[in-house]
């Protein structure tokens, strides 16, 4: 926690914009060589930096700070903004990021079994990332992010780890309060629960989403994309309003859980930010070290694959196939989805992998405004079908909206509240989980929500997929099966030995249940 004097007084705080609280510390607070932090500005996030429902970068009289290009002395610079990630195995290896508001030397982690022990030193990788002005929107901004690589862990263990640089040594007097802990997989397969969710932002309800999280235990936590919305249109495009300064509130609006909690996102189109190469991506690569595909030398932050236990997670770039927002489309070549069929039958070989769940932005199925992606269903679904994926998440859709088993195109077998099903006999369940903190979405005219303590008669649903030429094609939902408006996240038990499954639970933001079913798997 920042010491009392630094930062800006909250009644001054609350009638400054974000650009004018950045040059109040810049200015004033650095020069007196107190604890400076840029996540320091992200105090005021839930009074006046942040809406009810969603923040909105780019709007009307706000500007981007102003470029953080001096030095500061490393014994003033606070690290913020702390975020994990498994490495390609999660037994042995973690990943953790960063933020400082300069530039500083010879970053490290030290890392532990202990709090009081932090023996190991690791050095850090510095990634400075610029922001180009744009006269009268915005003007520049230089950001740095940290990444420490921690291999050779032992499987199943809580280490502890501080974050520091030349000037900052976490273990001294007065930082060792920042010092965090993470735990790595098991060595082999046992219960363990995970939570997903897409559709963030920076808000009261993605901050309250973030603390459902951590009610759950997670071992770890899927984002499906649309991470921070600094890209407000999310059309992949130069012209699209752009904040970058919200990544600093992102990151300190989620350090509470992500310090601790590894957090394996994915690409939406919201993430693809055209600033930095063509692709958008630049600046998902400068903030997130994840597990690399094989597929793509210049690197694809939203396509990989690790495994936790007996299940095997594989997150997808619904951007390279989307027919709806087709900025990136075709945007690997079809590498992707070749590595896709490739690694899918790996996983379904191995012999301790009893399930399989990807996670990507796009909608294979809902009934909500995006509606469902006819790309997905064109490159991915075959796939899904053809090595018996047991369940998949999507976000785009900032609802919770679930399928019966899906088989085929069409109900393989009807999954109502609490009911089971087997992805071998009756197809794939999908999930729209995009309740994450953004402004909600609602559904078709006249359609119900129906969720668990509020089910209404099962009903088809009119809606649509996305052509390849941007054309709205009509069709009857008979699979909506759970739809539900409001803020919500999963949290999915994965029970392991001779009669595994994933018990799968929908949470509205209160706690309450509103959703759940068994994905099952005989041996």
């Amino acid at each position: 926690m920042d010491t009392p004097d630094v930062g800006i007084p909250p009644r001054l705080a609350g009638r400054l914009s974000m650009a004018e609280q950045y040059e109040y510390l810049r200015t004033r607070v650095l020069p007196r060589r107190t604890l400076v932090s840029a996540g320091a500005v992200a105090g005021g996030l839930l009074t006046g930096c942040a809406t009810a429902s969603g923040a909105k970068p780019g709007a009307s009289g706000s500007r981007a700070p102003a470029s953080a290009t001096s030095r500061a002395p490393g014994s003033v610079v606070r690290p913020f903004g702390r975020h994990l990630a498994f490495g390609a195995d999660p037994r042995t290896q973690l990943r953790i990021s960063w933020q400082v508001p300069f530039a500083v030397k010879r970053p490290y982690v030290r890392v532990g079994l202990r709090p009081d022990d932090l023996g190991r030193r690791v050095a850090a990788e510095l990634r400075p990332l610029h922001t180009p002005g744009v006269p009268g929107v915005r003007q520049a901004l230089e950001q740095y992010y940290v990444h420490a690589a921690v291999d050779g862990l032992t499987p199943g263990t809580t280490y502890y780890y501080g974050v520091g640089h030349d000037g900052w040594e976490p273990t001294a007097a007065g930082h060792r309060a920042a010092i965090a802990s993470f735990r790595t997989a098991p060595a082999r397969g046992e219960r363990f629960v995970f939570t997903a969710f897409g559709d963030q932002g920076v808000s009261r309800a993605a901050h309250a989403n973030d603390d459902l999280v951590l009610r759950q235990k997670p071992a770890f936590h899927l984002h499906a994309g649309d991470i921070c919305y600094a890209d407000v249109n999310g059309t992949g495009h130069p012209t699209d309003g752009y904040d970058p300064a919200f990544w600093d509130l992102f990151l300190k609006q989620n350090e509470p859980v992500a310090r601790s909690v590894p957090w394996m996102v994915t690409t939406g189109n919201h993430d693809m930010e055209a600033w930095y190469s063509p692709d958008g991506y630049g600046g998902q690569l400068a903030r997130f070290s994840l597990p690399e595909t094989g597929f793509d030398p210049h690197g694809t932050p939203g396509a990989y694959a690790f495994t936790y236990g007996n299940t095997a997670f594989v997150a997808l770039d619904a951007n390279d196939v989307s027919y709806e927002i087709p900025a990136n489309l075709g945007r690997s070549g079809g590498r992707q989805t070749a590595w896709l069929d490739r690694k899918l039958r790996q996983l379904r070989a191995a012999e301790h992998i009893d399930f399989v769940v990807v996670f990507f932005h796009h909608c294979a199925y809902s009934t909500s405004q995006h509606a469902s992606d006819g790309g997905v269903r064109r490159e991915w679904l075959p796939l899904f079908a053809e090595h018996q994926v047991d369940l998949v998440i999507n976000g785009h859709n900032h609802v919770y909206e679930r399928t019966d088993a899906i088989r085929a195109g069409k109900v393989g077998r009807a999954v109502p509240v609490g009911g089971s099903t087997d992805p071998a006999r009756d197809g794939t369940v999908y999930v729209t989980a995009g309740g994450g903190g953004r402004d909600l979405y609602g559904f078709p005219s006249g359609v119900r929500d129906s969720y668990e303590g509020h089910l209404t008669r099962h009903e088809e649903v009119r809606t649509f997929a996305w052509t390849k030429g941007g054309e709205r094609a009509p069709e009857t939902a008979e699979w909506s099966r759970v739809r539900y408006t409001g803020f919500s996240l999963l949290s999915v038990e994965v029970r392991a030995g001779t009669s595994p499954r994933l018990a799968v639970s929908a949470l509205g933001q209160d706690g309450r249940r509103i959703d759940h079913f068994e994905v099952r798997r005989g041996r």
